[in-house]
């Protein structure tokens, strides 16, 4: 934080929740300090308060930034080790003759429930039939991304090289040059919707929450009310994964117990 006194920050980031009807409040400052000096350096602004009289004065600039503070970043089989080890997970819930649920909450764009949709259609122990997946997200221009279901290598993004876990991706992927376009027996597995996993109401019986990379963003007074709407929509048994690098508050831990500690698999107790 060393674009102006801690004070012009904050009344940045009260401008922005106030009057840009963004939780500014749900996110840590050192996330949103990140991202908004990001902004910053794409308009050459040199200050806060700069920056907030160019939000005043510039609505292109307003959506920019909102683009920006939503949590997007993600990717097909991101930290595809455990991937690997939610495999045998999958195999125990659909060997239970039933329908499977499944919640990835925040989708981002949409390539973590389609991984899941896609692990499910290539592994031959896995019956996808039973395996219906929701995603949700609070951004809803991002949902639309999500179920366009199309995606472009850049040079920050080599899509084949995040499907490499899959032995054969084109029988999920439709490539087109650098374009990548999930097809329909992928995506008819997957349905969107909008939530708000801070505020929003439980779901119902989930056999498995994906809840992956978002926690580390999440200022701590935020955190537990997301594991109890997670836990409440959660059947009895039912799995949770958090990311690599997340752990689960405190006073959350008596309701799940490790079941694969190092990859971040839990069961509800």
């Amino acid at each position: 934080m060393n674009k102006g006194s801690e004070r012009t920050f904050e009344d940045l980031v009260e401008f922005i929740g106030e009057e840009m009807d963004f939780e500014s409040g749900f996110y840590n400052d050192s996330y949103l300090d990140r991202r908004i000096t990001a902004r910053m350096r794409r308009t050459d602004t040199d200050d806060y308060r700069s920056y907030q009289r160019l939000l005043e004065r510039d609505d292109g600039e307003r959506e920019e930034l909102l683009d920006s503070l939503s949590i997007n970043v993600t990717g097909f089989f991101r930290n595809p080790d455990a991937w690997e080890h939610l495999r045998p997970v999958l195999r125990e819930l659909t060997d239970d003759n039933r329908r499977v649920k499944l919640w990835s909450a925040p989708s981002a764009d949409g390539r973590e429930p389609y991984s899941a949709a896609m692990l499910a259609l290539d592994d031959p122990e896995i019956d996808a039939r039973r395996v219906e997946i929701t995603a949700t997200d609070i951004n809803a221009d991002i949902l639309e991304e999500a179920r366009a279901a199309t995606y472009a290598t850049s040079q920050t993004t080599d899509i084949a090289e995040e499907l490499e876990p899959l032995d054969d991706y084109t029988q999920y992927i439709e490539q087109d040059g650098n374009t990548f376009t999930v097809r329909d027996r992928v995506r008819d597995m997957v349905s969107f919707e909008q939530h708000d996993l801070i505020r929003g109401d439980p779901k119902q019986d989930f056999d498995l929450v994906f809840c992956r990379n978002l926690l580390i963003y999440i200022d701590a007074e935020f955190k537990v009310p997301i594991f109890e709407t997670i836990r409440g929509s959660l059947r009895e048994g039912g799995y949770l994964m958090i990311g690599m690098t997340e752990t689960l508050p405190t006073e959350c831990r008596g309701d799940f117990d490790p079941v694969d500690k190092r990859h971040r698999i839990y069961r509800r107790v």
